[in-house]
């Protein structure tokens, strides 16, 4: 095997690989087999195996093809046409793998097959409870790799709509009659018919001022990825007063998209006034129809510089409006809001739900909870 530019040439190069023994592996195979490793425990050889094995093969007969390229280019050694099993993972494979200098020996009762693309990925791993505030450059650039593939779908909401179903409380007569008219008379089946159901809205508004330096960008990415998930996605950013993003969110790649938003907002890292910003969102948006029977999740520390009034008058009208009001708030998190500020103090009474979402955990925790809010 040729030396590489890292872990993520190895993976690369190894795409290329497989690719000239005429299996046919794209690019957004290539982009999945990378993103799997990451994901899983790169650690250990017999994960990379398997993470290649569910993104770059897409036929049985294809698994001999893998398996064969997968030991020659990993392990560095022969096999035997059409092999059918996975290949055995030992520790040489793996320092030859990612290039581990003879010198750098795993120390006793460590994984024999931890690598140097392991010790990167397990880095991410370890650090998904590390608040955003503690973490450096490379490994902020890291989680929001994992950030971009979050999908926090919307609840759903019973409409006025009905649908055919197997089973329901209320029967479909006019099918039946019509089926019951295609039998001459006879009797048929029992229909039912159920209301349809449809997303919520979700809508995202987030404090970009300087209190919230540290966790702004990636809760930026973290709507990005929510605006993939569903199409009834709406986002603004406030610091001095309000910016809606919305269609910048709707680049496909996230750089592109974030690069695009931090050009629309003129306040960024500035001072913060959360019941203008909000009450601006009532008078221009929520009213006309966009905050009804909405999920607002507002992201915020609540260290308001305006006027406290304002601010309880805002969220008491947008309470009527939305459907639910959560806040997240990263103090939550790192233990700092035991005192909440007066912006905070006045923003409890009005919301249903106050989240942290500090850490990359907690971004995935409410990823996977707000399905299921009712």
């Amino acid at each position: 095997m040729e030396g590489d530019a890292g872990p993520l040439g190895t993976l690369l190069a190894f795409c290329a690989f497989v690719r000239q023994h005429d299996l046919p592996v794209g690019t957004d195979d290539a982009m999945a087999f990378a993103a799997t490793t990451a994901l899983l425990d790169p650690a250990r050889l017999e994960d990379v195996y398997w993470s290649g094995r569910l993104t770059l093969v897409h036929g049985r007969n294809q698994i001999p093809v893998y398996n064969e390229c997968f030991t020659e280019y990993f392990l560095g050694g022969n096999t035997e046409k059409d092999q059918a099993t996975p290949p055995q993972l030992s520790a040489r494979g793996a320092e030859a793998v990612f290039d581990v200098p003879s010198g750098e020996q795993p120390e006793e009762g460590e994984d024999q097959n931890e690598t140097r693309l392991g010790a990167q990925a397990s880095a991410v791993i370890v650090n998904h409870s590390k608040s955003f505030a503690d973490c450096t450059e490379e490994e902020l650039d890291s989680l929001r790799r994992i950030i971009a593939t979050l999908r926090a779908a919307p609840p759903l909401r019973r409409t006025r709509r009905h649908r055919g179903a197997n089973t329901g409380r209320r029967m479909d007569l006019r099918r039946m009659a019509r089926e019951t008219m295609r039998s001459h008379g006879e009797p048929g089946d029992l229909w039912w018919r159920q209301r349809r159901q449809r997303p919520r809205p979700l809508v995202l508004i987030l404090d970009i001022s300087g209190s919230m330096a540290d966790y702004s960008r990636n809760l930026l990415q973290f709507a990005h990825s929510t605006r993939t998930a569903t199409s009834r996605v709406e986002a603004f950013c406030f610091g001095t007063h309000l910016t809606r993003i919305t269609p910048s969110l709707r680049r496909r790649k996230p750089d592109e998209a974030l690069a695009l938003a931090g050009e629309e907002v003129v306040d960024w890292s500035g001072g913060t006034r959360i019941g203008a910003s909000l009450d601006e969102f009532v008078r221009r948006y929520a009213r006309r129809g966009m905050a009804r029977g909405a999920f607002v999740i507002i992201c915020s520390d609540g260290l308001d510089r305006g006027d406290p009034a304002l601010l309880d008058d805002a969220l008491r009208r947008l309470r009527r409006l939305s459907h639910r009001i959560i806040w997240m708030n990263p103090m939550k998190g790192s233990g700092e809001l035991s005192s909440p500020s007066l912006g905070m103090s006045v923003a409890l009474p009005h919301i249903d739900l106050l989240w942290s979402g500090h850490n990359l955990a907690s971004l995935q925790e409410f990823a996977t909870t707000l399905p299921g809010i009712r």
